[in-house]
C-alpha cells in the first residue's frame, strides 16, 4: 500500500500497523471514489454516511460496491520520498460478492477519473439528439483532481445525459470525483 505521507491514512496507518484494501465493483460510483480519494478526514467523516463495518484490528471495510476485503499487518515500510510503501502480511480476506472488479485502467478510461493536463483531447462530432450534431463540443477539466467533462458522455452517475454542454450543468452540479463546483473547472486546450 502505497500512501502519501500527508494523508491521514498514513498517520493511522502508521500507529496501527494494519491496513485494509476493498477492492471495488466496476460500477462504483465516482462520487464514492472521490469522496474516499480526495476527500481528507481532516476536514470530513469519510465513513459518517458510508455501510461499513470494522475488521478484527479495528481498521474499517468498506461493504458498499465491494467485492472483496482483505487485511494486512505492516511488516516493513519503504520510504519513497513523499510516499511510504506499507508492506503488509494478509492476515484476513473474505469475499463479499461476485462481480468484475474495478481497475485502474477502466477508472481512467471509462469512468473518466483523474487525466493529467497533458493528455491529448481529440476533437470530433458529437450526437446531441437523433439526427442532429454538434461540432466539437467543449471538455472541461477540474483544477482540483484533472477529471475531465466530457459533454459526449455527460455525468450519468449524477443524472447529466450524454450531449449536455458545460453551460448546460444546473449551478448546483459537482465533480463527480472531488465534489468542487462548477467553478473550479477550465476549458481544456
Amino acid at each position: 500500500m502505497c500512501i502519501n505521507k500527508k494523508n491521514l491514512s498514513h498517520e493511522f496507518i502508521s500507529s496501527s500497523r494494519v491496513f485494509t484494501v476493498s477492492v471495488l465493483e466496476k460500477e462504483s460510483p465516482m462520487k464514492l471514489i472521490g469522496l474516499l480519494g480526495f476527500k481528507s478526514g481532516r476536514d470530513i467523516d469519510k465513513f459518517k454516511d458510508i455501510n461499513y463495518k470494522k475488521s478484527p484490528s479495528g481498521a474499517p471495510l468498506l461493504l458498499e460496491h465491494t467485492l472483496a476485503h482483505m487485511e494486512c499487518k505492516v511488516i516493513k515500510v519503504v520510504d519513497s520520498l513523499t510516499h511510504d510503501i506499507f508492506i503488509g502480511k494478509l492476515t484476513g480476506a473474505e469475499n463479499v460478492k461476485s462481480g468484475e472488479p474495478m481497475t485502474y485502467e477502466y477508472y481512467h478510461v471509462v469512468k473518466k477519473g483523474t487525466t493529467p493536463d497533458t493528455a491529448p483531447v481529440p476533437s470530433g462530432i458529437v450526437k446531441r439528439e437523433a439526427g442532429k450534431e454538434e461540432a466539437n463540443m467543449q471538455k472541461y477539466v477540474c483544477t482540483v483532481c484533472n477529471y475531465v467533462y466530457d459533454p459526449a458522455v455527460g455525468d450519468p452517475d449524477s443524472g447529466i445525459a450524454a450531449g449536455t454542454p458545460f453551460s448546460d450543468l444546473p449551478d448546483d452540479w459537482v465533480c463527480p470525483v472531488c465534489g468542487v463546483g462548477k467553478e473550479e473547472f477550465k476549458e481544456t486546450d
